[in-house]
């Protein structure tokens, strides 16, 4: 299928900061999708938390399931609107490689105590720093050497960052949009965690299924429909193919919403897409309604539920508590991070390295380190 005139070519990519030779049968934004899946960041998303811990069940989506789960609905979006896949795959792959264990909680935290510092932490800046500085799998460069393009969606795939508040990204065009394939990431983000979310709550028995037909509009109405066509069905197949029903509605609002903007927007390339004011990659006021009435109903009953809570709660205490002594005795790390601790602020050093932890081992760390006292129940 030919790109959209308004679709990010490949040929028209701003490159890479250390130039290579071009693959004989793969494109750029195919290469950088295959060094995100091959670096160690991205196979560390297995062992951190989506919504539930694996002390609930092996089952549940982690933070690597998930990504799968994005990219996937990215490129069918990204196809049907005749964008580059390539790239959305690529961006879809890495815009959660920066988060640190445990979830947002673990973001939330560590931001937190980066504060205290006068620094923040914010996950799509590390994401940045990791395929830039941390990832060392080549001769010739520190990182993965992305394009240009895959490094700025990285960073502007769900928020704009003014020139002021972070001067160090001037280079990446922070006055304009990014492309439709880095737009899209965001939206195509919620459309999975929140169906899954409804799915693996349902399945954690800590949502019901009346609950649900109360609570989310839009999966009462998907659900009746398969209930009047299949009244004998068993409840879990028709819950699933509802909440099936729910993902596509989102996906095809997604998708004809966004054609009907760019067109309404006159953007003819990718340089006007970028230049217009506001992001044209979004959901109707229909779709952002059901989207906004599903966030609601999963934090009201599942995110913010004892049981969550609590487990949660205990695990970023571990993420504090390890935090702390790291900063108090830099000894206890490993020597590339005790070196760069005392050539920088210890503070970055010591986050940086947090952020990489998995669940198992940032909660393994804290057992060792601080004793069976201060542990959190795993």
């Amino acid at each position: 299928m030919p790109l959209a005139p308004y679709a990010m070519d490949v040929s028209r990519s701003r490159g890479r900061r250390h130039p290579e030779a071009q693959h004989p049968y793969r494109n750029d934004y195919a290469r950088d999708r295959d060094r995100i899946i091959h670096a160690r960041a991205f196979r560390r998303l297995e062992a951190k938390t989506q919504v539930f811990t694996t002390r609930y069940s092996d089952h549940f989506r982690n933070r690597l399931t998930h990504t799968l789960e994005v990219a996937q609905i990215a490129r069918t979006v990204a196809g049907a609107l005749g964008l580059n896949t390539d790239l959305a795959e690529a961006l879809a792959l890495a815009h959660d490689i920066g988060h640190p264990p445990f979830g947002h909680a673990g973001e939330r935290r560590l931001d937190e105590l980066m504060r205290e510092h006068g620094d923040r932490f914010d996950h799509n800046l590390h994401a940045l720093r990791i395929v830039e500085q941390f990832e060392q799998r080549y001769l010739d460069f520190l990182g993965l050497n992305l394009t240009f393009e895959v490094r700025e969606g990285i960073i502007k795939h769900s928020r704009d960052y003014s020139p002021t508040e972070a001067p160090e990204l001037a280079e990446y065009l922070l006055e304009l949009r990014p492309p439709l394939e880095a737009q899209l990431i965001d939206r195509v983000d919620e459309i999975a965690y929140n169906t899954a979310d409804l799915d693996d709550g349902l399945e954690a028995r800590l949502l019901d299924l009346e609950t649900l037909l109360d609570g989310v509009p839009v999966f009462a109405e998907m659900y009746a429909e398969v209930d009047r066509r299949y009244p004998g069905g068993r409840a879990k197949l028709k819950f699933n193919e509802a909440l099936k029903r729910v993902l596509d509605r989102l996906a095809t609002d997604l998708i004809e919403t966004s054609r009907e903007r760019v067109r309404a927007s006159g953007a003819a390339t990718v340089e006007e897409i970028r230049r217009v004011p506001e992001r044209l990659a979004t959901f109707s006021p229909q779709a952002a309604q059901w989207n906004a009435e599903l966030k609601s109903f999963l934090y009201a009953r599942l995110y913010d539920n004892p049981v969550i809570v609590e487990d949660r709660e205990r695990s970023v205490e571990a993420l504090s508590h390890l935090f702390r002594l790291y900063l108090e005795h830099p000894e206890n790390m490993p020597k590339y991070y005790l070196e760069q601790a005392q050539r920088g602020p210890r503070h970055r050093v010591v986050c940086d390295y947090i952020a990489g932890m998995t669940d198992h081992f940032l909660l393994r760390l804290h057992r060792e380190l601080l004793g069976a006292a201060a542990r959190p129940a795993d």
